[in-house]
């Protein structure tokens, strides 16, 4: 009697892991500066960098052309390089210069803030607007502008209501900055209480600074000064070089904090620096532009999928960050069939729509 033979075994070969092709990843470099800056660099960040560098020279010409007081295209070269008279010397230091020159600070504050914060949470809804960050820095700008006028500056005030609505949305949630649905929620009631503060001050004190600061609390770049210019620059070159050099150990906390711990990195204070250079970030920006929503969120997300990886992308945050309030203050100042209106009431209409859509993809996802 023949015994049955068992079938022979298929070989496994061509289904094992180690088989199978690597998946395609795109090279990542560094660029170092000096021997503590490096930052993540890859050759799509690269194009998508000038790309927006040429867009952003593109929307400042247009701002200061474009319109009935704008600078002849022939004259704005030698305007810009000194040999601005009469009605482009005005229109150049002090009608657009400054406001076009705030518009690229606060933009790049803004947007640098925002991938610096959703690095630090590995929260895409993490941003300082979201979570009332920038209603807490526009209140306590309002309070230190106009219910104690002459005192402390009112930078200081923008950064405490920060610091402030941070801590309340992180002991409010139970789990810090991790959970989405929770961040939202205590980042919802956080601006509703920065609001209202906002509000009650503008209502208590003297009509005319009440008018003055109602561009203010919707985000305004209108009538803005070189001093505002000076101050959010100041704030850029004080932050910048610190958040580049915490670039590299953000782009390892992608990989986890077991990981990045053993490449020497240290995720707990990586993420503490991160949220700090956020906060003051933001503060500075609301101090010259007021709380213009949805920059902060929009840019890092927009860069991301521009330069199609991973990581903080924090020049390229910076520079969509820029472009992207640029843009819509042009808007503001050339639109021909609505009133001019302050430039957050548009980042706010894009804005609101990201985030219904930003929402509904985590929802989808399970993430919420």
């Amino acid at each position: 009697m023949n015994t049955p033979q068992p079938p022979p075994a298929r070989s496994t070969s061509a289904r094992s892991p180690s088989r199978r092709p690597a998946p395609n990843r795109r090279p990542r470099g560094y660029l170092r500066i000096g021997s503590v800056i490096a930052v993540p660099v890859r050759g799509a960040s690269v194009v998508a960098a000038v790309a927006m560098l040429a867009l952003i020279v593109a929307v400042s010409v247009a701002t200061l052309t474009l319109g009935r007081l704008g600078i002849a295209p022939g004259d704005l070269l030698s305007s810009v390089f000194g040999g601005a008279e009469g009605k482009e010397k005005f229109v150049l230091n002090r009608l657009r210069g400054p406001r076009l020159a705030v518009c690229l600070g606060a933009g790049t504050a803004f947007g640098l803030s925002g991938a610096l914060f959703q690095a630090a949470t590995r929260n895409p809804l993490a941003s300082p607007d979201v979570i009332g960050l920038s209603s807490g820095a526009g209140a306590g700008a309002a309070i230190f502008a106009l219910a104690l006028p002459g005192g402390t500056p009112v930078w200081i005030g923008a950064l405490l209501g920060a610091s402030a609505a941070m801590g309340i949305v992180y002991l409010t949630t139970g789990t810090g900055f991790r959970d989405p649905a929770r961040l939202v929620v205590a980042g919802i009631g956080v601006a509703a209480i920065g609001t209202a503060i906002t509000q009650y001050v503008v209502y208590v004190v003297e009509r005319d600074k009440a008018s003055a600061l109602s561009a203010y609390v919707n985000g305004s770049v209108a009538a803005r000064s070189w001093d505002d210019a000076g101050t959010i620059g100041l704030v850029l070159l004080v932050v910048a070089g610190p958040a580049l050099i915490l670039s590299r150990h953000l782009d390892l906390g992608e990989m986890g904090d077991d990981v990045a711990r053993s490449l020497g990195g240290d995720p707990g204070r990586t993420r503490t620096l991160a949220v700090v250079l956020a906060v003051v970030l933001s503060a500075g920006a609301v101090t010259v532009a007021g709380p213009i929503a949805f920059i902060a969120l929009t840019a890092p997300q927009i860069a991301r999928r521009l330069t199609r990886g991973s990581g903080p992308h924090l020049v390229s945050s910076a520079l969509v960050g820029a472009l992207l309030l640029t843009v819509a203050d042009l808007a503001a100042q050339q639109l021909p069939w609505v009133e001019p209106l302050p430039v957050g009431i548009y980042t706010l209409a894009f804005g609101g729509v990201y985030l219904g859509y930003l929402l509904t993809r985590e929802w989808r996802s399970g993430r919420l």
